[in-house]
């Protein structure tokens, strides 16, 4: 044990040494965008305000591009209002608004954390919010309306990357060196979980809660009057008053809720638990080509930590004529959907940000109908091409990561993809893709994945021209089906036909590290391959 602790020390030691503060114009000559850090670094009073023998680099990266982000909330919260007369304009700015606040709250909490992987996973989310923002505004082709955000913001940005690159760089150096687990503890993926299979950190109340098949429910929402509420939305801020108390379950049951609901931030710990898909369902047809943003358009949004749904549908009626409608929109870490259904046309499942698990999932759409920029696993789910209009074709995902840096990716493990019933009889008039490119470092893989016959023989479509076609990572691995063979996919520098080795990686296992929180929900998983 001494000689083990010994050499952990000086493993750690070395570390420390690389990236103590005296060393700052190395690091600086490391990271993406070094005349900016050296910038910063430079002309802030961060490096006289801290204790050189006792402060990483890390560390002064993040609080300054911290004090960056409070800066950019302040000067967005003032800005005046009269520029944005333009209905859909202002809807951008009010995404802004919330965005940059969701930003202070993922980097302070990357600052106050000791985990690597919570600090990579918070900070891509973070400039996920600064590529939203800007997102709000060029798809209602009000680009020119960006002039009114301080050109600091372009800085901003790339101490966000920055800082991630200096993440990403520690943690595979943690990842390389060894780790022991207790004799009380068993070892799953490099995780600590308990004897009993539960997540250490999780209180004996929760595990009891989670064990039970169908747990006690604390608030009951019922459209004829048989519960404590007949609104969801009303049975959430209900919820949201006993969240302190750990977990809180919404039963909400069976009925058709025409309501937008939103889970915000502070909101923690909620299981909702429907009375089965088709039965307990969210609906609403909010949509871009009405005014809503993308990011507003959700008719179920949540953002709360430790979310999860078992047995319900969400869905957006707004239908393909209207474009991006989104059905839900998750950002919240540690969320879990399970025996759930998602069902829309364009933009139907908005995997936001954050880690994110769906099991048993049914999902309907046309286009980018799964999108977004979480860490995000599908494992036995089914997704449903619907019938696009005439004159487009089907792309299953749009994934969104904008720095190489992020740990995001859309992985589907052990699913099936296939038309649903509106499509089946015109399968051959539309094309339907894997996926498409969003933004620059698009990563998806779909693996051991039954692709039926509308897949078209080049896999995955390019989003316009050549961009993002060398810099994505799109992988396939054991897929089955008419439409899984390889030999006709696209020849991009991005695209791969991954082994075995390489798909572990995005097991939920290795990619989510789902076995240090999936486990004790009642939700089942295959943590590897």
């Amino acid at each position: 044990m001494d000689k083990l602790f010994l050499n952990c020390f000086i493993g750690y030691c070395l570390l420390y040494s690389l990236l103590l503060v005296h060393g700052k114009e190395l690091s600086c000559d490391e990271t993406p965008y070094a005349h900016v850090c050296k910038q910063y670094i430079g002309t802030t009073n961060t490096l006289s305000t801290l204790d050189a023998s006792s402060s990483s680099f890390h560390d002064v990266a993040l609080k300054v591009t911290m004090e960056q982000a409070i800066e950019a909330h302040k000067l967005v919260s003032k800005m005046d209002l009269n520029n944005f007369k333009d209905k859909r304009a202002k809807s951008a700015w009010e995404d802004c608004l919330e965005l940059y606040e969701d930003t202070l709250y993922q980097l302070k909490r990357s600052m106050n954390s000791n985990n690597l992987n919570d600090r990579l996973t918070w900070q891509s989310a973070s400039i996920a919010n600064h590529q939203t923002c800007q997102n709000g505004f060029t798809e209602f082709n009000l680009p020119s309306h960006l002039n009114y955000f301080p050109s600091m913001l372009s800085n901003f940005s790339k101490l966000l990357s920055n800082s991630l690159s200096i993440s990403r760089a520690m943690t595979l150096t943690s990842s390389s060196s060894s780790t022991t687990t207790s004799a009380s503890t068993k070892q799953n993926g490099g995780r600590r979980l308990l004897s009993d299979g539960f997540p250490s950190w999780m209180s004996h109340s929760d595990r009891r809660l989670l064990q039970e098949s169908a747990p006690k429910a604390d608030v009951v929402v019922a459209q004829d009057g048989s519960g404590n509420y007949k609104t969801i939305s009303e049975g959430v801020a209900a919820a949201a008053k006993l969240s302190g108390k750990g977990r809180v379950v919404v039963h909400v049951k069976a009925g058709v809720y025409k309501e937008g609901v939103v889970i915000k931030r502070t909101m923690k710990n909620i299981i909702m638990i429907g009375d089965g898909m088709g039965a307990t369902i969210v609906t609403g047809n909010d949509n871009a080509q009405d005014g809503s943003t993308t990011f507003r358009s959700a008719t179920f949004a949540v953002s709360g930590d430790g979310f999860m749904a078992r047995d319900m549908t969400f869905e957006n009626t707004a239908g393909p004529q209207k474009h991006q409608a989104v059905a839900l929109r998750s950002g919240a870490d540690h969320s879990l959907f399970y025996r759930c259904s998602f069902k829309g046309y364009q933009d139907t499942l908005y995997v936001y940000a954050n880690r994110q698990f769906y099991r048993e999932c049914d999902i309907y759409g046309t286009i980018d109908f799964i999108f977004g920029d979480a860490v995000a696993v599908f494992q036995n789910c089914n997704m449903y091409v619907r019938r696009p209009m005439s004159n487009q074709q089907n792309t299953v995902t749009a994934q969104a990561r904008t720095d190489p840096n992020e740990n995001t990716g859309i992985i589907i493990h052990n699913c099936r993809i296939t038309a649903a019933g509106d499509l089946k009889a015109v399968e051959g008039s539309f094309r339907t893709y894997l996926g498409r490119p969003w933004q620059k470092y698009s990563r998806t893989v779909v693996m051991k994945t039954a692709l039926d016959s509308l897949i078209n023989p080049a896999g995955w479509s390019p989003w316009s021209g050549n961009f993002a076609l060398g810099t994505l990572y799109y992988g396939e691995y054991g897929n089955t089906g008419a439409g899984a063979g390889t030999g006709g996919r696209v020849k991009w520098a991005g695209f791969r036909v991954i082994s075995s080795s390489e798909a572990v990686k995005f097991t939920v296992g290795d990619f989510l590290g789902g076995d240090s929180w999936i486990p004790g929900s009642g939700v089942p998983f295959d943590a590897g391959l």
